[in-house]
């Protein structure tokens, strides 16, 4: 796709030249594990607050080895209220995984990082393309709406990944694995700063005047579905996990009663917790954050 590739990947790449937000893992003293660390916070979650947490975490855990050697527990509770705690669990088991398989060395090939617990097609990419400067299409919610606007002219992707994406990408990547590890990091950051979901900046988009979604007048998607959290199981796992969190070492029934009304809801929270090995019960009736990794 030569024309689109000098339409949109060159002018793309100019504007992060001077726009490109200065983040710890983009600095070229961010090594593989903290590239990693990065992808699986960033997850559903925004830069701010990723940012102090990040910085938190690899401070105590500054090494795979550092991380494997303590309990998955200790991994939820530094996660504290980043969203989403079984994060927390997959990152503690890829550390375990890169101690056992790899002497403690985030792996480069591609293949070794899929196969690392918790990591995806897109995080496997994200980090063989960010932290060893590879060659991979890479493809986030950011990438994603830029690629749907600026070529297939609607405002937004489908809600899952398509084989027609992954083709798209691959067609536009530039064939230098530094030149395209850069087209990776420029495209996610014109989807995060300016082609945002709800209040596109055209204005300062440096491939406006070749974008398809806006030459045809900015037609509206289908409507998206919005995720509520008040009053949902989501915000009692939350809770539970926070009174876990911030106890020395196991709590009584009692102190998870406390803190949601609902009976029903609550002990549903609990066993949810329970089985996404975030939460152990104990044989006294109290319950800690997981000693051992889940099952």
């Amino acid at each position: 796709m030569p024309d689109a590739y000098a339409a949109i990947v060159e002018p793309v790449l100019d504007w992060y030249a001077e726009h490109a937000r200065d983040l710890p893992w983009r600095r070229p003293d961010a090594d593989p594990w903290a590239v990693l660390v990065s992808e699986f916070m960033l997850q559903q979650t925004p830069v701010s607050r990723v940012l102090p947490a990040y910085e938190a975490w690899l401070a105590r855990w500054p090494t795979p080895k550092h991380l494997a050697a303590e309990e998955p527990g200790e991994a939820v509770r530094q996660w504290g209220r980043l969203g989403y705690p079984r994060r927390a669990l997959r990152l503690h088991a890829a550390a375990v995984a890169i101690t056992e398989r790899h002497s403690g060395e985030v792996p480069a090939a591609y293949e070794a990082l899929r196969a690392l617990p918790g990591v995806g097609a897109y995080t496997a990419a994200a980090v063989a393309s960010f932290a060893f400067r590879q060659r991979h299409a890479v493809l986030d919610t950011n990438v994603r709406r830029v690629l749907a606007r600026a070529v297939r002219g609607e405002e937004h992707p489908p809600p899952s990944t398509t084989a027609g994406e992954w083709r798209l990408a691959e067609s536009l990547l530039p064939a230098e694995p530094e030149r395209a590890a850069r087209w990776a990091a420029a495209s996610m950051e014109l989807g995060a700063l300016v082609c945002t979901a709800r209040a596109p900046r055209c204005a300062d988009c440096p491939i406006a005047a070749r974008c398809a979604w806006r030459l045809a007048g900015k037609p509206p998607g289908p409507p998206r579905r919005g995720q509520s959290y008040a009053g949902t199981d989501r915000q009692v796992r939350g809770l539970l996990l926070a009174v876990l969190r911030e106890a020395d070492g196991p709590v009584p029934q009692a102190a998870l009663d406390a803190v949601w009304p609902d009976a029903a809801q609550r002990a549903r929270a609990l066993d949810g917790l329970v089985a996404d090995g975030l939460v152990e019960p104990l044989d006294d009736g109290r319950y800690r954050l997981p000693a051992s990794p889940p099952r």
